[in-house]
């Protein structure tokens, strides 16, 4: 049976840590979904189809990563939908752990097929988030060595709106 991960998010910019692991997940599974979901606690900087181009052309080197929107709904509900088994996350930190692990067993409990695969970020990322960089980038803060290149230049083209 094909090993199918969803990673979900909201991706508003994807950052390097989360490519490092897409990539990683990528090397685990036969397929891995990158599901761009809303987040309605933020306000984003990026439309979902700017998001949804921009993420695809991150990860259009990895031949077994799709990148798809998602309908508002339960992380879980979509993944069934996808015929995805495993659902990818990040930890970044012990915050991280106790955040994920609550929603992990959310998901168990609503959906017992599907089994949370947790993968710890690089050292290097672990302290990066897409709300602190879109901190740093209002104000005026390189953040380049922590997002691909084709994201930055979107932030480039954009900071007009952003500010």
């Amino acid at each position: 049976m094909k090993k199918i991960a969803l990673f979900p998010g909201s991706f508003d910019p994807l950052t390097l840590g989360h490519l490092d692991l897409i990539t990683r997940g990528s090397g685990l599974f036969d397929e891995v979904i990158v599901g761009i979901f809303t987040n309605t606690n933020k306000k984003s900087w990026f439309t979902p189809e700017e998001k949804l181009t921009l993420v695809k052309e991150s990860v259009q080197h990895l031949p077994n990563v799709k990148v798809i929107l998602q309908d508002q709904e339960l992380t879980v509900d979509s993944a069934k939908k996808l015929h995805a088994q495993f659902m990818l996350r990040g930890i970044r930190s012990v915050k991280d752990l106790e955040y994920e692990r609550d929603i992990a067993s959310m998901n168990q409990h609503l959906e017992k097929e599907i089994e949370t695969v947790f993968l710890l970020s690089d050292p290097k990322y672990s302290f990066i988030s897409s709300s602190l960089l879109k901190e740093v980038f209002l104000f005026q803060g390189n953040i380049a060595p922590f997002v691909p290149e084709v994201i930055m230049k979107a932030l480039e083209e954009r900071r007009d709106r952003f500010v």
